[in-house]
């Protein structure tokens, strides 16, 4: 998978580090967003539903802190989005930092293949 292999190149992880980080992304995007807007980003992705099916848990602590500031919304509800993907990045090996190494590859390579629009619609959930 192409998005894959570019995680993989640029940040140096492991592949399936690349697919679990990815797959949590997606998985927080399919959850945040409404389904036509999903779908759009989901087309643009092929194998996106692999990807989700196959990321860890966010469970802990820092992913329950997450969902309680996600639901605050504004930038504080951003912020939760983002924590709530810690705890999932922690149980591949990866430590928080990662997760901003991640974002815009994932929307660099959306944008490239949906365009703009579908970019936009992930950086309102990611960003």
């Amino acid at each position: 998978m192409e998005l894959i292999q570019e995680l993989v190149k640029n940040l140096g992880v492991s592949e399936g580090a690349a697919k679990g980080g990815a797959g949590l992304i997606f998985k927080l995007a399919q959850d945040r967003l409404p389904a036509g807007d999903f779908g759009k980003v989901a087309g643009a992705v092929p194998g996106v539903s692999d990807l989700i099916r196959g990321a860890p848990e966010t469970g802990g602590m820092l992913g329950g802190l997450g969902k309680m500031a996600s639901g605050l919304g504004g930038d504080i509800g951003k912020l939760g989005n983002l924590a709530s993907l810690a705890g999932g990045f922690s149980k591949l090996g990866m430590d928080s930092g990662m997760i901003g190494k991640f974002l815009p590859i994932i929307l660099s390579f959306v944008g490239s293949k949906g365009g703009a629009g579908v970019q936009s619609i992930l950086e309102k959930v990611l960003k």
